[in-house]
């Protein structure tokens, strides 16, 4: 009977974590920054938010990370310029041409873009699964600046009630699988 009881109390410990373990991922505490650095990957949410924030009078400049990859026969930094071209902001925004593929190599590349901007605080916009482990990649890799972190949502990719849909459980685990991957190995690099 003891033996019941303790594997109830750890299966019913284990659901209870893994409940909480979307909400974990996402940090959403944006604070007024010299620069909005709006991460590659999701296009029109992450713009979005960060030309929210500026409005707001978080930053006074949007730095906006562009692989240098081509789609077609245009390469994604055209793609975003004539986009920036046709914002009523765009003059407050400009491109930081990148090619690292992951989060660590991205925050390299960045690094020059953000200090032609002569900025002390940044605060970073990524997607909300994103959020914890690309404000912990960055403070490692520069840790020069200071750091607050927005999250771009999308209800399609992510709800921090992670099991209610496919595509929401596939990005937890992905997720989940990149953060223990750079706590365990590459922070430690």
């Amino acid at each position: 009977m003891k033996r019941l009881l303790a594997w109830t109390l750890l299966i019913v410990l284990i659901l209870a974590l893994c409940a909480k373990a979307g909400s974990f991922l996402i940090i959403d505490q944006p604070r007024p920054s010299d620069v909005i650095l709006v991460l590659a990957g999701e296009t029109n949410r992450r713009l979005q938010r960060a030309l929210q924030l500026l409005s707001q009078g978080y930053g006074r400049h949007i730095v906006l990370d562009v692989p240098n990859a081509t789609i077609y026969e245009f390469t994604e930094i055209q793609l975003a310029q004539q986009y920036i071209r046709d914002l009523p902001q765009g003059a407050s925004v400009s491109i930081c041409a990148i090619k690292g593929l992951s989060t660590k190599a991205e925050s390299k590349d960045a690094e020059n873009c953000l200090a032609s901007e002569k900025a002390k605080s940044v605060l970073i916009v990524t997607s909300d699964f994103h959020t914890r482990r690309a404000l912990s990649v960055f403070r490692r890799e520069l840790p020069q600046y200071t750091y607050s972190v927005a999250a771009a949502r999308d209800d399609e990719q992510f709800g921090a009630n992670w099991w209610q849909h496919r595509q929401w459980a596939k990005t937890f685990v992905d997720e989940w699988l990149r953060l223990l991957w750079w706590k365990c190995v590459d922070e430690w690099r």
